[in-house]
């Protein structure tokens, strides 16, 4: 299922949220835009909206459950359409590229984890940084 627009503007109104044209801009580019990971800079540079306007209502559609946020690197946040949360990242610290973490490789690192210390980890979503194989090459 795709979330739309529409979806994202019904979230705000059950949270009490006043729906402004500034928030109808938020919540379209969200939803057109909804493969990507996005920040909240990113979004107020395309849409007619202040960055706090973009933050507040991100803030609202996560506590809706709709939208969630992680953290690639050391670089903001970025926010995402909790449909596409289950997924993972590998981030080179040298030159930013992000590419998904295979689903086997993950559930070998959980599982490892698991069996060595009990805990069970329950992110659906996370990055791992380090150096990609291309930069780890030029730096050999």
């Amino acid at each position: 299922m795709h979330i739309t627009a529409d979806t994202l503007l019904n979230a705000l109104r059950s949270q009490g949220m006043r729906i402004t044209d500034a928030r109808i801009q938020i919540c379209e580019e969200i939803a057109e835009r909804h493969g990507e990971h996005l920040t909240a800079t990113a979004i107020s540079e395309t849409v007619d909206a202040n960055e706090s306007t973009v933050y507040r209502t991100l803030e609202v559609l996560e506590q809706a459950g709709i939208v969630e946020h992680s953290h690639m690197g050391h670089g903001p946040a970025v926010y995402h359409l909790a449909e596409d949360s289950d997924h993972h990242h590998l981030v080179c610290e040298r030159c930013g590229r992000a590419e998904a973490l295979p689903a086997a490789a993950y559930e070998a690192l959980v599982a490892g984890i698991t069996a060595e210390t009990g805990f069970v980890p329950t992110s659906r979503h996370f990055a791992l940084t380090g150096l990609c194989s291309r930069c780890k090459a030029e730096n050999t």
